[in-house]
C-alpha cells in the first residue's frame, strides 16, 4: 500500500491526510511539536496512520508533503528525501516568514528555494494555491465530469509524472505551469490563488463555498498572469 508522508499537519496537511485515507492511502503525519500533539488526528484519520517524526515522515513516504511556514523550509531534513517527491504547498508571507530580499525582487521562487534545500529530491509546487476547505470537498472520481484540477510546477519530469499519480489517486486533475520558476503564475496575489476554487471567483474566497475549477479554466488563468 502507497503511503504519503506530511511534514506539518496543520490545515492543509490534515487535510490532505483525510483525503489520502479517504482513497486508501496509509498516511505518517509529523509536525514541529511532536508526534504526541498528533494523537487526536491519527485516532480521527483511523488504522490507515500514525504519526511521527518529520525525519520518519519523509521516509515512510512514497510521496512526502511539506506544508510548513516557509520561514522554516531549511529545517525540513535532507537525506530521508533523497531521490524522492517532494510536493512543496508553502507560500511566501512576508508578515509571517520575515522578508526574503530573493522573494521580493522576483527573482526566485519558494519552490525554487525548498528545491536548493532539497537538490537530491524532486520538488513539485502544488496545493498551495487552494484554500483547505475547498480542498476538502473537492475531491472527485477519475473522469467525474466536475473534477477539479490543480497546477503543478517543477523542475523535473519524473517528479511531475509522480506528482499527476499522487493528485489523481486524491482526486484531482493537473495542469502543468511548467518549471518552479514559473511557480509565482498561482501564488499569493494571483487570480489562480484560491479564488479559482470559489463559487464566487473574488478576493473573498475563503468566505465562499467552493466550486470545481476545470483544466481549461486553470490554464487558461495561468497563461493570463502577470507579476
Amino acid at each position: 500500500m502507497a503511503t504519503l508522508g506530511l511534514i506539518g499537519s496543520g490545515q492543509i496537511g490534515s487535510t490532505l491526510a483525510r483525503i489520502a485515507v479517504a482513497n486508501g492511502l496509509d498516511v505518517v503525519v509529523s509536525n514541529s511539536r511532536g508526534p504526541e500533539t498528533l494523537a487526536d488526528l491519527v485516532a480521527e484519520l483511523g488504522p490507515r496512520a500514525t504519526a511521527g517524526t518529520p525525519a520518519e515522515a519523509a521516509a515512510a513516504g512514497d510521496w512526502v508533503v511539506v506544508t510548513i511556514p516557509l520561514k522554516a523550509y531549511q529545517q525540513v531534513p535532507v537525506e530521508p528525501l533523497v531521490g524522492k517527491t517532494v510536493l512543496d504547498t508553502n507560500n511566501y508571507y512576508a508578515d509571517r516568514d520575515g522578508t526574503l530580499p530573493e522573494l521580493e525582487a522576483g527573482t526566485t521562487t519558494s519552490g525554487e528555494l525548498l528545491q536548493a534545500h532539497l537538490e537530491r529530491s524532486h520538488v513539485v509546487k502544488v496545493f498551495n494555491n487552494i484554500y483547505f476547505q475547498h480542498l476538502a470537498v473537492l475531491s472527485r472520481p477519475k473522469d467525474a465530469p466536475d473534477r477539479s484540477a490543480l497546477p503543478i510546477a517543477g523542475d523535473d519530469a519524473e517528479g511531475k509524472a509522480r506528482a499527476v499519480e499522487l493528485l489523481d489517486a486524491l482526486g484531482f486533475d493537473a495542469v502543468d505551469a511548467g518549471p518552479l520558476a514559473e511557480s509565482w503564475r498561482f501564488g499569493p496575489g494571483t487570480d489562480a490563488y484560491g479564488r479559482l476554487y470559489a463559487e464566487e471567483r473574488d478576493v473573498n474566497f475563503t468566505q465562499r463555498k467552493a466550486a470545481p475549477a476545470q483544466a481549461a479554466e486553470v490554464t487558461g488563468t495561468l497563461a493570463a498572469a502577470r507579476r
